[in-house]
């Protein structure tokens, strides 16, 4: 299973080198790409910070708290754990969670890198969507425009289908990761807001929102990254469709028309990124997710 996936991500990598060094000689092809990248490169970079300031946040009243290691029988640490050795020195205590720290730090931006990649290639995907829809919109009446693109039907079709392999691949990569996000999300945004609000009107409320909000806000926007990803990709297929179908096709050569009909025909089956194969993913799933966290919330809060 990992050598498949590994191959799948090569080819990806490769699709993508492919599509840059495509639009070095056409300046609307390389800005719709590199807009994209610089797209990605702000959320990823949001992204990171968001984590890290989660964890801090998390972790700072603990890191600075003045422990007396030989006066408690249980420190307080970051990550509950069984220890095989006796904490009974500050040092080792300070070292124990500088360990759990960077941990947390490493595991949070993993988390992060995951979903930033999927957004990275479902917008890499879309701009070359974009790209396909300028090559597809031909004003009326620009005969030359007109005559340019009935001589680039077959290379708008092995387009399209490079779009659809790109798509699919994703599809591969990410949708049993999407089944997984979708179940523990669930899980975790109903656990989350249950500790928010029982901790209402407690003598340490501040310090027990402020550690839990933040990863309550991070998890609500993991679920919206893989939702909405789904739904770009929706979209965007979509509009390749609609662009074939009022692009001039009645300026072309019948043989070249007729090439459009399987532009058209192919479009109609949207693009989609899937839940472990049971499910699209769309807006629409994410508000599914926030249903059923109220829903067990609400359980929950009953059985208290």
């Amino acid at each position: 299973m990992v050598p498949i996936i590994n191959r799948k991500f090569l080819e990806v990598l490769t699709m993508m080198a492919e599509d840059w060094n495509d639009c070095t000689d056409n300046n609307v092809n390389m800005r719709e790409t590199a807009c994209k990248a610089k797209l990605a490169n702000r959320i990823t970079n949001a992204m990171f910070t968001l984590h890290t300031i989660t964890i801090v946040a998390y972790s700072i009243g603990i890191l600075l708290a003045d422990v007396d290691v030989t006066a408690q029988s249980e420190v307080p640490l970051l990550l509950k754990v069984e220890l095989p050795i006796n904490i009974n020195t500050k040092r080792k205590y300070k070292m124990l969670l500088a360990m759990q720290f960077v941990h947390l730090i490493m595991a949070g931006c993993g988390n992060g890198l995951l979903n930033t990649l999927l957004l990275t290639l479902t917008f890499h995907v879309g701009g070359q969507m974009d790209i396909l829809r300028c090559w597809l919109n031909v004003p009326i009446g620009n005969k030359e425009r007109s005559e340019s693109i009935s001589n680039m039907t077959s290379k708008i079709i092995r387009k399209h289908q490079k779009i659809i392999n790109f798509s699919e691949y994703i599809e591969d990569l990410y949708t049993y990761i999407a089944l997984v996000q979708f179940t523990s999300n669930t899980v975790l945004i109903c656990s989350l807001g249950f500790l928010i609000i029982t901790a209402i009107g407690s003598p340490d409320a501040t310090e027990h929102i402020v550690r839990s909000l933040l990863f309550y806000i991070v998890t609500n926007l993991e679920a919206f990254i893989f939702c909405y990803a789904g739904e770009y990709l929706k979209n965007k297929s979509k509009a390749i469709g609609m662009a074939a179908y009022n692009s001039a096709w009645y300026e072309m050569k019948p043989e070249n028309s007729r090439n459009l009909i399987f532009v058209i025909l192919r479009a109609q089956k949207q693009l989609t990124l899937t839940v472990g194969k049971i499910m699209d993913l769309s807006l629409e799933s994410f508000t599914n997710i926030m249903k059923a966290s109220g829903s067990y919330l609400s359980v929950l809060l009953a059985m208290q």
